[in-house]
């Protein structure tokens, strides 16, 4: 184990709990295991790539364009880092509200 970790006192219990073999594994019900599996699969299918056509204008093509030139980049990478940061932002306004609801 590294010496640079920091641990909180949870992870440092089941360490401990571990390296001593107290530790006692209690295996997960039939439902625990189904909800487990189920959100294994969620997360899973958030990683996926799916094929997405996104349609915009000549004249925005252009700005694309002149500024994957600027950067040295490809137009595909420019699109993919402004729809990022774009949904971000929305993931963003859409934490603030629900902190603002509670």
């Amino acid at each position: 184990m590294k010496n640079d970790m920091i641990l909180d006192k949870e992870e440092l219990e089941l360490l401990n709990e571990l390296e001593g073999e107290s530790f006692v594994d209690i295996p997960l019900t039939k439902s625990e295991k189904e909800n487990y599996t189920s959100y294994a699969k969620y997360t899973k299918s958030l990683q996926e790539k799916k094929q997405t056509t996104i349609r915009f204008s000549v004249s925005d093509l252009a700005i694309v364009k002149s500024k994957a030139k600027e950067m040295q980049a490809v137009e595909l990478m420019i699109l993919i880092l402004y729809i990022k940061s774009l949904y971000l932002k929305k993931l963003k306004s859409k934490v603030a509200d629900v902190s603002n609801a509670r």
